[in-house]
């Protein structure tokens, strides 16, 4: 990895606009067309299950059995139908990606626990119970929360993280304004025939709107008949306490993580603000940033063919 000074800021939004988006695409790394070619879509690969701790965990992965691990941590009430199928089957031309849900959440028994660090001791002892020591971990909003306890618990666990929607600790009373931005989306979208994602991940512009529709539109393409339940009541007040605990812990640990991280997010993010990955760039020491133009917390899924490239090509980057 590079030195702090001399790291690579792909500021595609604020700073370099959207001309400049296309030529950075144009230099990063290619997938692997030849894995891709023979890998199980993600819209079709079987849910498995596994033992951990004496309750049951869902999870599905693709790509070479051979690859390097990548692990998915996921957002607040997100399951493992809610990730981007683009995004799965980009990074699992190369890598063995495997996505699950957390004790609790989706397909996956017991009680969805309170605090992050919970999170992360869960998430762990199921990376291991996998028979893993060493992964890239990628977690996308609450999932980036997770990610970085991760990093503080069992740092040798990690090779590198991709950070996306995601903060610091301490993100203040921001956060709790959670749940009336939720409420608020849901009365929206009820309204206006939409998805509340449309609101909560994507911008107002029609280019952002449009780019929603085809991310709702690639999660509808697993059948109805193949996925987890939805998130319980009882997880989504457990997902809120947590969060809002993590927002009231200062972000001293953060600094502590010396893991190459590569950091994304849209230009205008409303639920986690997109300063805050700023902030989580400014505190890593190995860190990459890439901000999207005209894009809110789903920047990822708006930009999810250079979003691909940019990640697989960090994940390959032989400096860091």
């Amino acid at each position: 990895m590079t030195s702090k000074t001399n790291r690579r800021e792909f500021l595609t939004g604020t700073t370099l606009g959207a001309a400049a988006l296309v030529s950075l695409s144009s230099t990063l790394a290619a997938p692997n067309k030849a894995s891709a070619a023979t890998q199980e879509p993600f819209a079709s690969v079987p849910t498995k299950n596994i033992e951990v701790n004496g309750q049951t965990i869902a999870y599905r992965e693709t790509g070479p059995s051979d690859g390097f691990p990548l692990v998915m941590l996921h957002h607040f009430t997100g399951v493992i139908d809610d990730w981007d199928p683009a995004i799965i089957d980009g990074l699992a031309s190369t890598y063995r990606v495997i996505v699950f849900d957390n004790v609790g959440v989706g397909g996956s028994t017991g009680q969805v626990p309170g605090t992050i660090d919970q999170m992360a001791t869960d998430a762990s002892a199921f990376i291991q119970a996998l028979g893993l020591n060493k992964i890239h971990l990628f977690g996308f909003s609450m999932g980036g929360f997770v990610a970085q306890a991760v990093a503080f618990e069992n740092p040798d666990l990690i090779e590198k993280l991709i950070l996306s929607g995601t903060g610091t600790s301490g993100l203040g009373d921001h956060m709790n304004g959670l749940v009336p931005q939720l409420q608020d989306s849901f009365a929206r979208a009820a309204k206006e025939n939409k998805h509340p994602k449309h609101f909560l991940f994507f911008t107002e512009t029609a280019e952002s709107q449009s780019a929603g529709d085809g991310f709702l539109g690639r999660l509808n393409t697993r059948t109805k008949d193949d996925r987890v339940p939805v998130i319980t009541e009882q997880g989504m007040g457990a997902h809120v306490t947590a969060i809002l605990t993590w927002a009231a812990v200062d972000d001293a640990r953060t600094a502590q993580i010396q893991h190459p991280t590569f950091i994304a997010n849209g230009d205008n993010d409303v639920m986690i603000p997109t300063k805050n990955s700023f902030r989580l760039h400014e505190l890593l020491p190995n860190s990459e940033l890439s901000i999207y133009p005209d894009s809110g917390h789903g920047g990822i899924f708006q930009y999810n063919e250079l979003f691909v490239e940019q990640a697989l090509e960090f994940l390959a980057d032989s400096a860091s």
